[in-house]
């Protein structure tokens, strides 16, 4: 037995009582009350304990503002009675809980013109559990810490890293992976109802394989509904895991030199979290700060107390941050809502804090802040990048419905012209959880399926890509990934990828093995690492837009890319950078520019990447220009096959490269 003291951070509270018992007793003993010290705000109680594992809870005479009625559980949209409804009947259900849950709130609101509850004794979780038991419920009111006691100390778990010590990609270089836990797991025969962390490790080798160095990882905070209303800051989403399956995850995804970004919700809370039942008002705001943009309980960053010389919501959130840098390694965070927090005082010290954390190794913050402005990033901003919203949707507005601002696209890949300072200022996507995938978008949208989609995603990946930026990729996208957005259960299609007699899903390989190359190319190439971005050529007419990218140790890259519906046969772009030798990377031939100017046939939503050999490189040569690699599609036509032949205007100067030949990394398909 050794003695263990229990705190609770409630400094305007009257009463406080602590709820104990092991982990295997049916019910809780008899309420121990617990002191309270004013000096600091605290109520503690020691208790002599056992090695072990432990429940409890706390108890409070509360001081916030209204006994709150509980908001109703998400409608369950994975059972077998939704999949049967129709369209319109899913349409009723959903307008029927939308509607409850308004009501509720509203009913909430009210409350605080009634009289106050001094009276009322809450029993909740502590705010600072790191393992907490649902017990199968929503109510927050039933739910236990959870409490490991060894050698008469606490321990979280067990684990001890293995590769602290493993190089990491510098933040400019970063190709980084969303995934939702949940989904991203063994496949549709997965016995789990939702993947979990093991599930991921699993896939570190897929991971390696496409070329992605960082995984940003959805919200994993014990949550009872949507991933983005956290209840508890410092617990782990059970049914992914436990602490130690993330940790070894984390450290598996570190030896492969991957790095791990957690998504944080720090704009509000859900509404029975912990702080709300102490005293809601000294830690979030009274009421939302716009009704229209509000999710729950919204933390008040500007309140300080003097007596105590804290900064409530501060600290809180701050210990949480800190927590999870220290105890699981973390290599920077995302911080949704960022635009609805309101305070850039706090953005800017909670950044330095989990920075002081983490320690010499590189630490990316990115804000979801909508929409997009360089002041969260530049001189005076608090994060390093932001979520480049603009850009989605000027290519949104390309891919979908073939509205070409070649102006807008320009500021979305030159995003300097949006007054950004870096490379990492912005992260560039074409799809992420908040949005239907692309391909998903133009099936609904316009009936656009098969290979005309899958072209013109590709054009949008070697956009996203060859601008300036980080770019994300939206866990599927690569594999061409079908299912809609849902609040409910969505596990990728491995199938979509697996060898198949029939070979029907060459499209989606095809697809992944375009994604791969372009991700080793910009990998590999310092060009992408800078913010050295010219325009050497647009014409409205035709929709072309070219555009170069060069580091200062002398890589090259133009990217041309036919934004229209036509083939252009012959095309002639003025202005290259430099002459001599190039490798076209798509379909992977060389070409000799002279007098500064090349002429490529280009197909309709199709992009040529250019890649600067040299002045003197000695390109292999055929007595005849040979057919050049094209990416298989479902049904060749006879244009099509005209489509992918280079120009034969210098044919003698063009051959395809063998890649044992330079040092250009191919596409592989």
């Amino acid at each position: 037995m050794a003695p263990f003291t229990f705190t609770l951070f409630a400094p305007y509270n009257k009463q406080a009582a602590l709820r104990l018992k092991n982990a295997h007793a049916r019910m809780f003993g008899v309420d121990i009350l617990m002191e309270k010290d004013e000096s600091d705000g605290y109520f503690r109680a020691t208790v002599d304990l056992a090695d072990g594992i432990f429940h409890y809870q706390f108890k409070i005479q509360t001081k916030s503002w209204f006994e709150q009625e509980p908001e109703p559980a998400l409608p369950n949209y994975d059972d077998d009675a939704y999949k049967e409804m129709t369209e319109e009947e899913k349409n009723e259900k959903a307008e029927a809980y939308s509607k409850l849950l308004q009501e509720i709130r509203e009913r909430n609101r009210q409350r605080e013109h009634e009289a106050t509850f001094t009276e009322i004794w809450y029993t909740f979780v502590d705010p600072y559990a790191t393992d907490v038991d649902e017990r199968g419920t929503d109510d927050a009111h039933k739910a236990v810490g959870v409490l490991t006691i060894k050698n008469g100390k606490r321990i979280i778990d067990e684990y001890e890293w293995k590769h602290d010590n493993c190089n990491l990609p510098p933040d400019e270089e970063l190709v980084i992976y969303e995934i939702h836990v949940g989904d991203f797991s063994g496949g549709e025969n997965d016995t789990n109802a939702r993947g979990t962390f093991t599930n991921v490790t699993k896939k570190i080798e897929y991971l390696k394989e496409l070329g992605v160095n960082a995984i940003e990882l959805m919200p994993i905070k014990e949550y009872p509904g949507g991933i983005y209303n956290p209840r508890y800051y410092f617990a782990i989403e059970t049914s992914y895991g436990t602490t130690a399956d993330l940790k070894e995850m984390i450290d598996e995804l570190h030896k492969n030199g991957i790095r791990v970004i957690l998504d944080g919700v720090y704009n509000h809370s859900d509404s029975s979290s912990p702080l709300t039942q102490i005293d809601h008002d000294y830690w979030y705001h009274h009421n939302p700060k716009d009704v229209t943009m509000s999710w729950g309980p919204e933390w008040n960053y500007s309140f300080y107390d003097p007596k105590y010389n804290i900064w409530p919501a501060r600290k809180f959130v701050g210990d949480s941050i800190r927590y999870m840098v220290e105890e699981f390694h973390i290599d920077g965070f995302r911080f949704d809502a960022a635009r609805q927090i309101q305070n850039f005082d706090f953005l800017h010290w909670v950044v330095k804090e989990a920075k002081k954390a983490a320690g010499p190794k590189p630490f990316y913050c990115v804000a979801e802040f909508l929409p997009d402005e360089p002041c969260i990033t530049n001189i005076d901003g608090p994060m390093d990048g932001c979520w480049h919203d603009s850009f989605y949707w000027a290519l949104r507005d390309l891919l979908l419905y073939d509205n070409v601002d070649i102006g807008r696209l320009k500021a979305g890949i030159d995003c300097r012209q949006q007054g950004f300072l870096g490379v990492t200022n912005v992260v560039n996507y074409i799809g992420n959880h908040d949005h239907d995938r692309m391909l998903v978008e133009m099936g609904k949208e316009r009936s656009i399926f098969g290979e005309e989609a899958f072209k013109r995603v590709r054009l949008g990946v070697v956009l996203q890509m060859t601008s300036i930026g980080i770019p994300m990729i939206w866990m599927g996208e690569e594999m061409g990934e079908y299912k809609e957005k849902t609040i409910g259960i969505a596990k990728i299609d491995w199938s979509l990828i697996a060898d198949r007699e029939d070979n029907s899903n060459q499209i989606n390989k095809n697809l992944l093995s375009f994604y791969r190359g372009l991700i080793n190319l910009r990998k590999s190439n310092k060009a992408f690492y800078s913010t050295n971005l010219d325009f050497i050529h647009e014409d409205h007419d035709a929709k072309v837009l070219a555009y170069q990218r060069w580091s200062d140790s002398g890589e090259r890259v133009v990217v041309i890319v036919n934004l229209s519906g036509n083939f252009l046969a012959d095309y002639h772009v003025p202005n290259m950078p430099v002459n001599g030798w190039w490798h076209e990377w798509t379909f992977n031939y060389d070409a000799n520019v002279e007098n500064n100017e090349v002429r490529l046939d280009i197909a309709e939503r199709e992009a040529k990447i250019l890649v600067w050999l040299g002045e003197n490189y000695n390109s292999p040569q055929a007595e005849s220009a040979a057919q050049p690699e094209t990416v298989p599609v479902e049904s060749e036509k006879a244009t099509a096959q005209e489509q992918q032949q280079p120009s034969q205007t210098d044919s003698s100067t063009k051959s395809k490269l063998d890649s044992t030949q330079a040092e250009v990394p191919l596409p592989q398909y």
